[in-house]
């Protein structure tokens, strides 16, 4: 199953996401999010292709809040697909290349299956749960270097954090050596499961956003909790889930205890 998502989704990139790069119409949607002809498109695909490999519903990124809220609600046990045409649409309509395609399959509440692909670098990150997680048929993580915090690269989305304390501190007395945002949070699931970044910290993503990225980072041995305290898959903030993560467990340790005091 996992090879056959694997080829559906690049499939998809090829046939109707890369054609559309640099040249689709594009609109904003009322969140002011960005939504481009691609989205669709690439959305529309994945609906009549992913049932062929598990026979389930598929909840996108581009449906209206309501359905997405039904679709959870009636199959978040039974089994989902969850999809994100492209993530980083802002990035794709203004020509950045770092976006990409995910698709995951939820069962019983949590991922079982996730794929994310960048079309443009060619990269695909895979995970089946309890059988790792790899990126183009090498076993992640890429490299595991023991770093201080002072160290570390950490992806974080200021814009994103709840606490005004904490994005004050984050933006004055990090305690990182160096903080990236690249406007594409699937893809910051994976640089963290490679070892390309070493802590993460985000106030907010939607579940499509998160579902095959943290399966992805869990498999390569990452740990994760919550701004809330919540374990990260419990039934809480499901559309909206927070995360602190790192891949080095001492290293995480020390990020969530700087995050904690300084929430």
């Amino acid at each position: 199953m996992l090879h056959r998502l694997q080829k559906l989704v690049r499939h998809v990139a090829q046939t109707e996401v890369m054609p559309r790069f640099l040249n689709t119409p594009a609109s904003r949607k009322t969140d002011g999010s960005m939504l481009s002809e691609a989205d669709l498109a690439a959305q529309t695909a994945l609906a009549s292709g992913l049932p062929l490999i598990i026979d389930r519903p598929m909840m996108g990124e581009e449906m209206t809040l309501q359905e997405q809220i039904r679709l959870w609600n009636a199959h978040s046990e039974s089994g989902l697909w969850v999809v994100d045409p492209i993530d980083g649409t802002n990035n794709f309509v203004n020509g950045l290349p770092h976006f990409a395609i995910s698709v995951a399959y939820i069962q019983n509440g949590r991922t079982q299956l996730g794929v994310i692909y960048n079309p443009v670098s060619g990269e695909c990150f895979y995970a089946e749960r309890g059988n790792g997680s790899f990126l183009n048929g090498t076993r992640l993580p890429l490299r595991l270097v023991e770093k201080s915090l002072k160290e570390s690269i950490a992806g974080v989305e200021i814009k994103y954090l709840r606490s005004g304390k904490l994005t004050s501190r984050m933006s004055t007395l990090s305690p990182v050596g160096a903080s990236r945002s690249m406007g594409c949070s699937t893809m910051d699931w994976c640089y963290l499961a490679c070892g390309r970044y070493d802590v993460y910290v985000h106030g907010g993503q939607k579940l499509w956003d998160y579902a095959a990225g943290a399966l992805i980072f869990e498999e390569a041995g990452g740990c994760l909790d919550t701004l809330e305290g919540d374990a990260f898959w419990s039934g809480e903030h499901v559309f909206k889930r927070s995360v602190i993560a790192a891949l080095e467990p001492n290293l995480f340790n020390k990020w969530l205890a700087w995050i904690r005091q300084n929430q």
